[in-house]
């Protein structure tokens, strides 16, 4: 994409955010789901925003996709999790699914007809996946699941999800008895309660659990048992992506607004912007942003490559996860008294931060990925 067409996606993207900012902290403070923006970002095709155009998407680069999250997380960083979610299971399905899958759900998908999510965690797991509990027992043409599943984005609002199960449970090592299928909601499919969250409001994160829950042996991504961890990871590659661009625009909003307060307040007879403390704030949060931007895309342009890109995007996912962390306590600090007052958007920054640095990934389990394959990619 040349960066002309590049620019065009973007400024649509900013006239939509304009629209929709005046409403954000009214829907953010009652937890409200905001289906008259999900249904806009409908019809912008963000639903499909990496999904390939033969099959009805918009297949822009990943390079051009985080920065159109960087964005709309500048806003209100919940939205991104509303089609970041739902991408990656469109992403299992594109990169890992048949020529018969991919025709039949992706456009359905890319639409934005179909929403959901890839499901992985349960009540007893989430970084361990390989202990996961959820099971398909193969019946004739079909799959027979029990389990559950918690902290599935889209969950309420969604429709259909990429779930990873065990085929094999006795499987050693685990990995290979695990399978990740196309799964729509229907009978055996119980929706459980919603999670309450210190932010990332206004989207849906619920469990649910399958009883008998029923699929055809068709669901099963590339119909081979087997591979379901490894597609799921290899979604994961755009979601870690997505979630250090959504680090970046919570960084760079609570930078931006720290900018203007330090020009508008004053203490002892000058705008604090003055202060050698707060420029020192400042600075660092400005360089943070910049340098977490430089480490986005490079591991988006990597994965546009076709390249192993596991080390790049937890780079990336690590360094802009701290670097909301770290802007969202010190615009805190800055703003003083008013940082913690809902009449300003700081407090929200720095209460919906900590997911980045737990969601797709823990920041720790970044480390341990960045660590071996500096290991494997450096021998003796």
């Amino acid at each position: 994409m040349n960066n002309e067409n590049e620019q065009l996606i973007l400024n649509a993207v900013d006239k939509f955010l304009i629209k929709i900012k005046p409403s954000v902290r009214s829907l953010e403070a009652n937890d409200e789901y905001p289906d008259d923006i999900v249904e806009g970002m409908k019809e912008m095709g963000l639903f499909g925003a990496v999904i390939d155009p033969q099959y009805g998407g918009l297949g822009l680069p990943v390079s051009t996709y985080a920065k159109i999250v960087e964005r709309v997380a500048c806003v209100w960083m919940s939205l991104t999790g509303v089609f970041n979610s739902h991408l990656i299971m469109a992403m299992s399905v594109q990169r890992f699914g048949t020529e018969e899958q991919k025709n039949k759900w992706l456009p359905l998908f890319a639409s934005g007809e179909i929403r959901g999510a890839l499901a992985l965690t349960e009540p007893n797991c989430g970084t361990d996946l390989q202990a996961i509990n959820t099971v398909a027992k193969r019946e004739g043409d079909n799959y027979i699941i029990n389990g559950s599943k918690a902290w599935i984005t889209n969950s309420l609002h969604g429709s259909c999800f990429a779930l990873l199960v065990k085929t094999k449970p006795a499987a050693s090592p685990a990995h290979k008895g695990m399978s990740l299928f196309i799964a729509p909601k229907g009978e055996g499919f119980v929706m459980g309660s919603q999670h309450k969250k210190l932010g990332y409001k206004g989207i849906d994160t619920a469990e649910f659990f399958l009883d008998d829950y029923r699929l055809p042996k068709e669901n099963l991504i590339g119909l081979d048992e087997g591979h379901g961890l490894q597609h799921a990871l290899g979604a994961l590659a755009l979601g870690r992506i997505n979630v250090a661009s959504r680090g970046i625009g919570v960084a760079s909003a609570a930078l931006n607004d720290s900018i203007e307060y330090s020009q508008q307040r004053k203490t002892f007879g000058k705008p604090i912007c003055q202060h050698q403390s707060i420029q020192i704030y400042l600075a660092d949060m400005a360089t943070r942003v910049e340098a977490a931007r430089l480490l986005v895309q490079s591991a988006a342009t990597a994965f546009d490559r076709g390249d192993r890109c596991d080390m790049e995007a937890g780079m990336a996912k690590l360094f802009a996860t701290e670097a909301a962390m770290e802007n969202s306590a010190e615009a805190l600090r800055i703003h003083g008294a008013y940082g913690y007052s809902t009449e300003f958007n700081v407090e929200r920054y720095y209460r919906d931060a900590p997911l980045l640095a737990i969601g797709e990934g823990t920041n720790e389990l970044q480390r341990i990925i960045i660590a071996k394959q500096l290991i494997e990619q450096n021998p003796l």
